[in-house]
C-alpha cells in the first residue's frame, strides 16, 4: 500500500496544472502556424503560435484559459486531426508564450506577407514566388501551403528543407531529399513536363527567370537559367496535376449534403472511389477519385460554386487516400463514409466510356439521357423537382430518338446554373420505376454544351 501511495504521489507531482497555453504533439512535418489555427480556433481565439517542427510540435496560446480547456478536454475523448494528421494535446509548463523582440509592439509591423493564388495556370514554386518578390525586398524564407487554392508567406516561417514548397534563402546547406529517401513531394499542381513534344501544348514559353544569387542556385548542369511551362491551350489539355487523387471539400451543406450526393456531381469529372465527411471539420468531406488529372477537372470546374446557399471550397487534400475511420452518422441518416469503388454509375471506367464524357462547367441547362420513352418526361421531372424539394425548370427539349431507342434523351433549362447544380446534385442516378417494370432506369445528368434553349 505504501508503494502504491508513492506511485500515485509521484503521478500526481508531475500532473501539469491547467494554462492558457497548450503543447501540441504528433504533426506532420509539413504542418505550419495556418493549419494550427485553421484547426483549432474553434476553440476559442488564439493569440500566438510558436512551432517546433524538427519535433514536430507546436505551442499554442489561448486568449482565454477556458478555451485551452476545452482544447485539451475535446483532444482527450475524441480525436483531433491537423492537416489530416491526428494531433495531442496537453498543458504546456508555460503560461504565456514568449515572443520575439517588439512582438508585441503594434508599431513594429508584420514581417510575414501571405499570398494568396488562385487558379493558376502553371506550377506554383519557391523559385517563382521568389522572382517575384525578391526585386521589392529581400525575401528570407518561403513557405507554400495547400489552403483554399494555394497559399505561401513569405519571411520568418520555419523550413526544415529547401525544395518546390519551402526554401530557406539564409540556409542554403537545407538541400532537397534525394529520391529514394520517401516520397518527394512535387509542387502544389505537380511538376511541369519533362517533355513538349507529345503532350499537345507546343512550345514551351518562358516564364520567369531562377534567383540571380549564384549562391543558391544549383549548378547549370541542374537547373536552367529559366523556369519553363507551358501554358495550357484550353481546360482539357491543362497537364500539371494534382499532387494526390484525393480532393478536400469544404462548406457542404449540414443537412442538404451527404456521400451520394457530393458523388453525383463530382463524378462529371472522374471516377469516385470513395467520399468520406470529417467529424472534426463540420461541413467537410474527403473525396478520392480515380486519379489526379480527376481532382484537378474536379477542382477547376466546381471550386467557388454554390450549393444549397453554401459556396463550396475544393483543393487538394493533403491524404493520398480516403481510410474509413470515425463513421458516423449524418445529420439526414446516412453514413459519414461510402465506397464507391464498384459502382457502375461512374463514367470514366474504361477509355470508351471516358471519351463520351463532355467535361463541361456548371450550366443553367441539364442534359438528361436514359430515361424510359413511353412516360410523360416533362411530368415526372416536375413531380421530381417537387418531391425532393429542388428548383422546377423553365424550359425543356427532348431528343428526337430512333424507333428502336429503349431511352430518351434531352435538356432541361433552369432560371440559374446555381438551381441546376443542386437539381444535378440531388436527382442524378434516380431511379425511375415503372409499372410493370423489371429493372428500373438510371436517370443520368450532365452540364450542357448549352447556355439557354
Amino acid at each position: 500500500m505504501g508503494g502504491l501511495r508513492k506511485e500515485r504521489s509521484g503521478l500526481d507531482s508531475h500532473r501539469i496544472s491547467p494554462s492558457p497555453v497548450v503543447h501540441v504533439r504528433g504533426l506532420c512535418e509539413a504542418v505550419v502556424e495556418a493549419d494550427l489555427i485553421d484547426a483549432l480556433e474553434k476553440f476559442g481565439s488564439i493569440c500566438y503560435v510558436m512551432m517546433m517542427p524538427f519535433k514536430r510540435q507546436a505551442l499554442v496560446e489561448f486568449t482565454a484559459a477556458e478555451s485551452a480547456d476545452r482544447c485539451v478536454s475535446c483532444g482527450a475523448k475524441e480525436p483531433v486531426y491537423i492537416a489530416g494528421q491526428q494531433a495531442y494535446f496537453n498543458y504546456s509548463t508555460s503560461k504565456r508564450i514568449t515572443r520575439p523582440t517588439n512582438a508585441d509592439n503594434p508599431n513594429s509591423g508584420n514581417k510575414v506577407l501571405l499570398l494568396s493564388i488562385q487558379n493558376p495556370l502553371y506550377p506554383i514554386t519557391t523559385d517563382v514566388l521568389y522572382t517575384v518578390c525578391n526585386p521589392i525586398g529581400s525575401v528570407l524564407r518561403i513557405v507554400i501551403f495547400k489552403r483554399n487554392g494555394i497559399q505561401a508567406m513569405p519571411t520568418r516561417l520555419n523550413v526544415i528543407k529547401n525544395d518546390n514548397e519551402s526554401w530557406d534563402y539564409t540556409k542554403p546547406y537545407l538541400v532537397r531529399r534525394d529520391r529514394g529517401k520517401g516520397r518527394q513531394r512535387q509542387a502544389i499542381l505537380g511538376e511541369h513536363p519533362s517533355s513538349y513534344s507529345d503532350n499537345g501544348y507546343g512550345s514551351p514559353c518562358p516564364l520567369l527567370p531562377l534567383p540571380g544569387n549564384s549562391r543558391y542556385k544549383l549548378s547549370s548542369a541542374d537547373v536552367p537559367d529559366m523556369v519553363s511551362y507551358p501554358l495550357p491551350q484550353s481546360s482539357s489539355s491543362y497537364s500539371a496535376h494534382a499532387p494526390s487523387s484525393v480532393a478536400m471539400v469544404s462548406g457542404l451543406h449540414s443537412s442538404k449534403m451527404n456521400c451520394t450526393r457530393i458523388f453525383n456531381l463530382f463524378c462529371l469529372y472522374g471516377n469516385i472511389e470513395k467520399v468520406k465527411f470529417m467529424k472534426s471539420v463540420p461541413g467537410t468531406a474527403l473525396v478520392e477519385m480515380g486519379d489526379e488529372y480527376a481532382v484537378d477537372r474536379a477542382i477547376t470546374h466546381l471550386n467557388s460554386i454554390k450549393v444549397f446557399g453554401k459556396r463550396l471550397n475544393v483543393c487538394v487534400s493533403k491524404q493520398h487516400a480516403v481510410i474509413p475511420s470515425q463513421v458516423f452518422e449524418l445529420e439526414d441518416g446516412s453514413s459519414s463514409y461510402k465506397d464507391f469503388a464498384m459502382t457502375r454509375n461512374n463514367r470514366f471506367s474504361s477509355a470508351g466510356q471516358a471519351s463520351k464524357n463532355i467535361i463541361q462547367p456548371p450550366s443553367a441547362v441539364l442534359h438528361y439521357y436514359n430515361v424510359p420513352p413511353f412516360v410523360t418526361y416533362s411530368l415526372i421531372f416536375w413531380q421530381l423537382c417537387t418531391e425532393h424539394d429542388v428548383p422546377g425548370f423553365v424550359k425543356f427539349k427532348m431528343f428526337d430518338a430512333k424507333p428502336s431507342s429503349k431511352t430518351i434523351s434531352g435538356l432541361l433549362e433552369f432560371d440559374s446554373k446555381t438551381e441546376a447544380v443542386e437539381v444535378l446534385t440531388v436527382l442524378n442516378h434516380y431511379q425511375i420505376r415503372i409499372p410493370n417494370g423489371s429493372n428500373p432506369y438510371t436517370l443520368k445528368l450532365c452540364f450542357s454544351t448549352s447556355s439557354h434553349l
